[in-house]
């Protein structure tokens, strides 16, 4: 019989804890799992690393496989004197070894049944696709009104198109789950799809959680008589109420109207800025000079004389 060395062929020491273990397995099953793997030899590698891991993974039977000693892989060799009684469970015959595999040895020993249903589980465990994570980058309209993408999602046995719907008022960060969408694997079982959602800089709104805001420019004599003025929001234009004496800086709040949502949609705020023409004619800079002849504000009132 040729001896295997279990430990080499996961690549963990002989101390190895089951942690350890595991995460060799998962990683070495999926580099050489048939349905992806285009290593030389992965479908025999793939079964060595199934069996190491049936054994070295069960207590009992990493036990048993210790007790053995240790050889050179491929080595010839037969279990010492006691062995099989020690952990036999019955039916197990170590005198008859002839023609018998490594991996044999130990589904004899502990029941081929047993054996049998972990190698089944652990090869539909790989049996499934990958996940595939993407960006996915959309606009600030795309992410208020909702929007049907077409998504290319490629992998190690080809590529494929998934049409996936952004539901409406999905904020950037979120990350979307399309089940079965990710690459294919055998018996039909495809991994899914998880797309993170980024939302461009808008020219004109900006977005703060779940509310959107809107810098809106206003002139001199709007913020000091009251104006009604259009501002655009990404539902529509909305006609608003500038109240006489606004302020440069303050904020007119209208609910509900910012990134909807199933518990409460976020509001717009409208952001007031002032400002002055970037030309002033005769006529004008004379109203201006009356204005300061006649005005006792002083915008500078708080500070030091």
């Amino acid at each position: 019989m040729k001896y295997k060395d279990y430990y080499k062929i996961l690549g963990v020491d002989r101390r190895a804890g089951a942690e350890e273990i595991r995460k060799a397995y998962r990683r070495l099953a999926r580099k050489y799992h048939p349905d992806v793997s285009k290593e030389p030899g992965a479908e025999e590698k793939f079964k060595d690393v199934n069996e190491a891991h049936d054994v070295l993974s069960d207590p009992d039977k990493r036990a048993a496989y210790d007790q053995l000693g240790y050889y050179q892989p491929g080595q010839d060799f037969r279990p010492p004197p006691g062995w099989g009684q020690r952990f036999g469970q019955g039916g197990f015959d170590p005198s008859d070894l002839g023609g018998m595999d490594f991996g044999d040895l130990f589904s004899q020993l502990f029941g081929a049944q047993a054996r049998g249903q972990a190698g089944q589980d652990s090869f539909r465990s790989f049996a499934r696709g990958r996940d595939v994570e993407s960006d996915l980058n959309i606009t600030l309209e795309e992410a208020y009104h909702g929007v049907a993408r077409s998504v290319r999602v490629g992998g190690d046995v080809g590529t494929h198109t998934v049409k996936v719907h952004i539901p409406p008022g999905t904020l950037p960060g979120r990350r979307l789950r399309v089940p079965g969408k990710g690459v294919a694997g055998s018996h039909g079982r495809a991994g899914d799809l998880f797309l993170r959602v980024n939302i461009a800089p808008h020219t004109l709104y900006r977005l703060e959680g779940k509310d959107i805001f809107l810098d809106t420019p206003i002139a001199p004599w709007e913020a000091a008589l009251g104006a009604s003025i259009d501002v655009p929001t990404p539902s529509g234009k909305v006609r608003l109420r500038v109240p006489a004496g606004a302020r440069s800086g303050q904020k007119l709040r209208l609910a509900g109207r910012g990134m909807p949502a199933q518990q409460g949609a976020g509001d717009f705020y409208v952001q007031l800025q002032i400002v002055m023409p970037a030309e002033v004619g005769e006529a004008e800079r004379a109203l201006y000079q009356r204005l300061a002849e006649l005005s006792g504000f002083n915008p500078r009132a708080r500070f030091p004389d």
